[in-house]
């Protein structure tokens, strides 16, 4: 069973995320009722947590920041990013790995 803050896309996974900017650092918290709740350091100004929420995605998946796409949520704090070539299945290992505190 995959975590609820994932979800199988047509050309990737799509993961739901509970944006929490301006924090003392970025990282990945928990789960925020079906979000994956994500702290950035960067503002909610002129992109800046959305660029920052971009890269931490890139580097938790191991993918290119290309690779991660801002579905929905361009101002809000919720928001749904795509996780271009990956499937489910590697998402939810290494999101549930990270958030269990085994890093891979």
């Amino acid at each position: 069973m995959s975590l609820p803050c994932l979800k199988q896309a047509q050309n990737g996974v799509l993961i739901s995320v509970y944006a929490v900017p301006r924090s003392s650092r970025t990282e990945i918290v928990d789960l925020y009722e079906d979000k994956c709740r994500i702290r950035v350091k960067a503002p909610p100004v002129d992109g800046e947590a959305n660029s920052a929420l971009i890269e931490a995605l890139a580097k938790l998946f191991r993918i290119p920041k290309k690779s991660v796409i801002l579905d929905k949520g361009q101002k809000g704090k919720t928001k749904i990013f795509l996780l271009s070539g990956l499937n489910i299945s590697e998402a939810n290992s290494v999101l549930a790995d990270k958030l269990s505190g085994k890093e891979r």
